[in-house]
């Protein structure tokens, strides 16, 4: 992971360093509308230099738009999502051949459809979710398939 890497997905989630690595996770939802110190953000920027990494250019080219005395950029990664930054990672990895990414879903208040959640399989090719509902959607039409059976 670059050093803009860990940055940004720091700000979009809640961060804990693990060991050799850091465990990303959110209570709410990961921040699409972030806001970062334009020192840090440059600091990031140069280390990151010359790796393969989509959202280099974006905030490269955010902070080219950004007047000179913002000691905070602003940025939008609702245009460049976590998982495209995550992809990224396990494309330039040795060692790394996938990240997996799990997700409840819950509300405050009792409901038939205020539970769920997400599991996303993140490869070098290809970005794969699949929601409780579909899982269990599967599972149903195996049965009905073996009921006419």
């Amino acid at each position: 992971m670059t050093k803009l890497e860990l940055l940004l997905l720091s700000q979009m989630f809640d961060a804990d360093s693990d060991g050799d690595g850091t465990y990303f996770h959110s209570w709410q939802g990961p921040s699409d509308l972030i806001w970062v110190d334009r020192a840090e953000l440059i600091t990031a920027l140069d280390a990151t230099r010359g790796n393969k990494s989509q959202v280099y250019h974006y905030v490269e080219e955010k902070l080219k738009n950004a007047t000179s005395d913002d000691g905070t950029i602003e940025l939008d990664m609702s245009g460049l999502s976590w998982e495209v930054i995550l992809q990224d990672i396990v494309r330039r990895s040795a060692k790394r051949r996938y990240i997996t990414v799990t997700t409840a879903f819950m509300c405050s208040k009792m409901r038939a459809d205020g539970f769920g959640g997400m599991a996303l399989f993140i490869t070098a090719d290809a970005i794969k979710g699949c929601s409780t509902t579909e899982f269990l959607s599967d599972c149903f039409a195996d049965i009905a398939g073996q009921e006419g059976d």
